[in-house]
C-alpha cells in the first residue's frame, strides 16, 4: 500500500503584500481589499533572486531519509501546475538529480491535473513502485512540487488567489507503517477545457459541490465517514472557498489546516505537503488517525481530487 515515507518543505523568507501586486494586475483598491478581507489572502512568498532549482533544492535539504538511500530511488517526479515551468532548454529536475546522486533514476513530470497534480504524482509513484515490488521491494520514488511565479498567469488566479513560491519533496514507498494511502478520487471535467467567461463562471458555481463530492467519494472509498476524518489538508486557494466546501460536506472548518493561506498564498502543487508539515509541527495528527488531502485544478479541463491517508 502506497505510503509517504518522509516529507520536506521549503519557503523563501521574503513575503510580498498583495497590495504591492495590485498595479501589475490592474486591481482597484476595493478588489484588493476583497482579496485580503474576504479571501484572507495577505501576502505571497517570493524568492526574487532564486531559481526553480533553488526552491526544489531547499525542499530536498529539508527531506529526512534521502541521504544514504539515493540508490533506492527509482523514480523522480515533478508535480506541476503549468506544463512549462522554466525557459527552454533548462531542466532543473535533471540538474538536481545529478547533484544529489539520483542520476540513475527515471525522471518525468506530471501536470495533467494542474494544481491537483501533486496528488496525481503520489498515485503514479505508488503504482510504479507496486509494479516493481517483486524485483525491488525496497524501491522509493521522490515526488517534487513547486514552481516559480515567473509569468503573469503563474502569479495570480483572477478573482480567486495569488500564487506563492515554495517547494516540497516527498519520499514515497510501496508500503509503510504510517501515512498510508487508503483511497484516491479524481473527478475530471473535460467540459472546462477552454477559457471563456461562461466556463469560468460555471467553474466557480460548481467548485464547492464538485470538490466536496470528491472528498466524500474518497472517504467512502476508504470505508469511512466524515466523522472518522481528523483533519483536512487543503490546497491554499483561499479561505472562503474552504468555508463553502466545509458547509457542503458538513465538516468543521477548524479541522482544515488554513494557517498558510494568508502569509504564503497558493504555492502551486506544494500546498498539501506544506500543510502536512504545519499539522506535524502543531501535533494535529496522532498515529492511526485518518486525514484527507484535497485539491482542485483548472487548465485543459478541471480536476477535483482527494486522498485519504492513515497517519
Amino acid at each position: 500500500m502506497t505510503a509517504l515515507t518522509a516529507i520536506g518543505t521549503y519557503l523563501p523568507a521574503e513575503r510580498v503584500p498583495i497590495e504591492d501586486l495590485a498595479d501589475r494586475f490592474g486591481l482597484t483598491a476595493m478588489q484588493t481589499k476583497v482579496f485580503r478581507r474576504y479571501h484572507k489572502l495577505g501576502s505571497v512568498s517570493r524568492d526574487p533572486g532564486g531559481t526553480l532549482s533553488d526552491l526544489l533544492r531547499g525542499a530536498l535539504d529539508d527531506l529526512e531519509g534521502l541521504a544514504g538511500n539515493e540508490e533506492r530511488v527509482r523514480y523522480v517526479i515533478h508535480a506541476r501546475t503549468f506544463p512549462t515551468v522554466t525557459p527552454y532548454p533548462l531542466n532543473p529536475l535533471r540538474e538536481l538529480c545529478r547533484e544529489r546522486g539520483l542520476d540513475h533514476a527515471e525522471t518525468f513530470a506530471v501536470g495533467h491535473h494542474a494544481c491537483a497534480s501533486g496528488l496525481l504524482a503520489i498515485d503514479v509513484a505508488g503504482r510504479l513502485l507496486a509494479a516493481d515490488a517483486d524485483t525491488r521491494p525496497d524501491a522509493l520514488a521522490l515526488v517534487l512540487a513547486g514552481e516559480k511565479a515567473f509569468t503573469g498567469e503563474a502569479q495570480m488566479v483572477p478573482e480567486t488567489s495569488f500564487f506563492g513560491e515554495g517547494a516540497s519533496a516527498c519520499l514515497v514507498s510501496a508500503s509503510g507503517d504510517r501515512d498510508r494511502l487508503l483511497s484516491y478520487t479524481a473527478d475530471l471535467r473535460g467540459e472546462f477545457d477552454g477559457d471563456s467567461m461562461e466556463q469560468a463562471l460555471e467553474f466557480q458555481r460548481i467548485y464547492s459541490d464538485a470538490l466536496g463530492e470528491a472528498i466524500l467519494a474518497a472517504v467512502e472509498g476508504a470505508g469511512l465517514a466524515m466523522a472518522g476524518i481528523s483533519l483536512v489538508l487543503p490546497h491554499n486557494v483561499n479561505v472562503v472557498a474552504w468555508q463553502r466546501v466545509c458547509k457542503r460536506i458538513g465538516f468543521p472548518q477548524a479541522k482544515v489546516v488554513l494557517d498558510n493561506v494568508t502569509p504564503d498564498g497558493h504555492v502551486f502543487c506544494a500546498d498539501a505537503f506544506l500543510n502536512y508539515r504545519t499539522a506535524s509541527r502543531k501535533s494535529l495528527l496522532k498515529p492511526g488517525e485518518r486525514y484527507v488531502v484535497a485539491a482542485a485544478g483548472a487548465g485543459r479541463g478541471a480536476t477535483f481530487s482527494a486522498m485519504v491517508f492513515e497517519h
